[in-house]
């Protein structure tokens, strides 16, 4: 076989994300199956033994759909019930109440973020839909005025924030303290948020327009019955999950290893904590609202045809991701980067970009930037870790495109074509990590 040098891998990989978008947007291919062809292209063309290609890709479906597939089934029940008791609606004038309705998009980018610090980006997306959905009705405000600032804040508590994996990962790998990478992302995360969510969406929309799809019609099409859960149950149900996650992060940093501990994680893992928050609300949102057992297996079961479509695609994202790291598109990425002389803030960002361009996985992309700069550190006197941490979680967020998963699920649910999410959730992405990394050097130039 002829050597394949990093540069080769990185153009290979670049014109197999444009394979996708060009399967998908002119010969009109299933998304899934534009993803599954780009796979087995990117896989020949870096020379991977044929059986490694299809091995990749299923590897990558399997573990994407294992680590989400239940989470999101199970928020979608939750969000039918929270539907079809009124609870959205309730939750939704309270939030016109608090800020107004002409500041409402504020509202729900607020609402991201805060029910994104502790749990997964896509959980917070499953139980915020109904929330938005519900919203976007009854102001008659557009889809994506009012969803494009929601995801912004969602994705900025997950890239920069801990507890989330990443960060956490690269708390530990460069040696930073929790605390103050904790203060900093916080002091940067709302302000990103801002200027990714509401700034730019009322910009934005001004030229994308999205009108709710299949999703979103199971959350509105509903009659709303006479007795509705009170604001205080809905939250203690939809926040359920996010607390529970909650105290499980809690617990791994504060308590020592034993059976509490454990005992705590199990309960806030994310698919414990959706199941639990699933029974609540078959109690709060069905049995407390009069529906009895037979309606509410019908609204569980309507919930899921609608979600089928972007379980498939969002793992067929994660397959294409996984022969692309099976290529070593990663390590073509360290050691392109390997000789510049970059300000260390500056390098983890631009290592984290390119790892997220090629690989997709923002989580990936944290872990794996951390871990090629913590051997670097030694020579590197004076860094400011918890600034490096952040810098890496706001370079690993750039430019969400085809091979991310979360780039499916953000276009499913707000019911855009490919090329409306590129020109939306794209540019959300890449506005969060380009002033996160102006951000963090703000900041360097103070502590």
């Amino acid at each position: 076989m002829i050597p394949i040098t990093p540069t080769t891998l990185l153009l290979i990989a670049a014109i197999g994300v444009a394979l996708v978008v060009l399967l998908i947007t002119w010969v009109r291919l299933p998304a899934f199956l534009a993803l599954a062809v780009a796979s087995i292209v990117v896989g020949l063309a870096t020379q991977m033994p044929l059986a490694d290609v299809g091995r990749a890709f299923q590897g990558g479906l399997g573990d994407t759909l294992g680590s989400i597939a239940m989470v999101i089934a199970l928020g979608t029940v939750i969000g039918k019930l929270l539907a079809e008791s009124g609870g959205a609606v309730v939750v939704a004038n309270a939030l016109a109440r608090a800020l107004g309705e002409p500041r409402l998009d504020w509202a729900l980018m607020l609402s991201g973020f805060i029910i994104g610090l502790p749990v997964f980006f896509q959980v917070g997306l499953v139980l915020l839909a109904p929330v938005l959905f519900t919203a976007e009705r009854q102001s008659r405000r557009p889809l994506l005025w009012l969803g494009l600032p929601m995801v912004a804040g969602l994705s900025a508590a997950h890239g920069l924030v801990p507890p989330h994996p990443g960060p956490i990962a690269a708390i530990e790998r460069l040696g930073a303290d929790p605390g103050r990478t904790l203060f900093y992302s916080l002091l940067l995360g709302v302000p990103l948020s801002i200027i990714a969510g509401p700034l730019f969406s009322r910009f934005a929309t001004k030229y994308v327009a999205a009108e709710p799809g299949a999703i979103a019609e199971q959350f509105t099409k509903v009659v709303i019955p006479s007795r509705t859960p009170t604001l205080t149950v809905t939250l203690i149900t939809m926040l359920m999950p996010v607390v529970l996650m909650l105290a499980a992060s809690a617990a791994q940093i504060a308590m020592a290893d034993g059976t509490a501990r454990r005992a705590i994680s199990f309960i806030g893992s994310p698919l414990v904590a959706m199941l639990i928050a699933t029974l609540l609300a078959m109690v709060t949102f069905g049995k407390s609202c009069g529906f009895d057992r037979t309606r509410l297996l019908r609204f569980a079961e309507e919930s899921l045809p609608p979600i089928a479509g972007v379980l498939l695609v969002v793992g067929a994202g994660g397959g294409f991701g996984r022969v692309l790291v099976a290529a070593h598109v990663d390590t073509a990425i360290a050691q392109a980067m390997g000789g510049l002389r970059l300000s260390p803030l500056v390098m983890g960002w631009v290592i984290a970009a390119l790892l997220r361009l090629s690989v997709g996985s923002a989580t990936v992309s944290v872990i794996t930037a951390a871990s090629i700069m913590a051997p670097l550190l030694g020579g590197m006197p004076g860094v400011n870790k918890e600034l490096l941490v952040v810098s890496i979680g706001a370079g690993s967020l750039i430019a969400s495109h085809v091979n991310d998963g979360g780039f499916w699920l953000v276009k499913e649910y707000l019911n855009m074509s490919v090329p409306q999410t590129l020109a939306t959730w794209t540019i959300i992405e890449t506005i969060v990590s380009v002033v996160g990394l102006l951000g963090v050097l703000g900041l360097s130039l103070l502590v």
